[in-house]
């Protein structure tokens, strides 16, 4: 073995300017046969709601579930699956699985995860299915968290979901200290209009974003639905926000080494103790 004065490799550091550059990074998951593996069961999950055959091309019907159900009828679709989806053992590993190799660069691999994977499906011109403009860490989630965002069909343009540079999320709480309400009735998304960046992400691939950018989306006007999973990942032993979103309750461990179990579980003897 070479000797060497970094603790890094290129990967890492290549992935580190780009978040820090971005506030994301996209790359195709690491286990294509996965996704589409679960995109498939997905699939079956809303065939068995909407009691229909299963397709013969899994995308042309996700993009088209609009011509299946109407607007008050998504949601209970959307939970149908996204119960189905949860309740296998598998999901929450084959999810972290999809883009461990950017996950474990970027925040480590002592992991805890959010306990659901989440499901949004957003149907053309469907305006109640619009995401107010937010960051994550305004809803006490940690800062240190990454949010990874996998769509299972191809988004772009208003079927995407649009996310601010961090230069300019950088002004938002001056400028919100600013205002005498604290922002209350301030309009981030027509004060952010220009600067916000609509992300196209295709099918086999994963974004990774930050929590801490102001993000959401807008009406679909494209003419294809769009569905995506999201799911939020930290280190096990950063900080956390709230008594709400906490660890054992929105953060569950799942990646511990076996010195930090040894560790978490040693109990000095009472006359070190004092």
């Amino acid at each position: 073995m070479a000797l060497t004065d970094r603790f890094t490799d290129a990967l890492e550091d290549e992935l580190a300017r780009e978040f820090l550059a971005n506030g994301y990074i996209i790359r195709d998951v690491d286990d294509r046969t996965a996704l589409d593996a679960l995109r498939h069961e997905i699939v079956r999950l809303a065939c068995e709601h909407l009691k229909c055959d299963l397709p013969d091309d899994d995308g042309a019907f996700l993009n088209g579930i609009h011509e299946r159900v109407d607007v008050s009828g998504i949601n209970a679709l959307r939970l149908h699956v996204f119960n189905g989806l949860n309740a296998h053992a598998w999901c929450r590993p084959t999810y972290l699985a999809l883009t461990r190799s950017v996950i474990d660069a970027v925040v480590g691999n002592e992991l805890a995860m959010q306990n659901k994977v989440n499901l949004s499906i957003q149907m053309p011109n469907d305006e109640t299915s619009t995401l107010a403009v937010h960051a994550d860490v305004w809803s006490a989630e940690t800062p240190f968290e990454v949010v990874e965002w996998t769509p299972l069909v191809d988004v772009y343009d208003t079927k995407a979901m649009y996310i601010l540079r961090p230069e300019v999320n950088r002004t938002v709480r001056d400028r919100l200290g600013s205002l005498k309400d604290g922002g209350k009735d301030f309009d981030l998304f027509e004060a952010y209009r220009d600067e916000f960046h609509w992300v196209p992400v295709k099918y086999g691939q994963t974004l990774v974003f930050s929590p801490i950018l102001l993000h959401g989306n807008v009406r679909n006007d494209t003419a294809e639905s769009r569905w995506s999973l999201n799911c939020r990942l930290t280190g096990l032993f950063t900080p956390y926000a709230s008594d709400e979103k906490c660890l054992g309750r929105f953060y569950m461990p799942v990646t511990p080494k076996v010195a930090s179990r040894v560790g978490m579980n040693f109990r000095a003897p009472e006359a070190i103790d004092g």
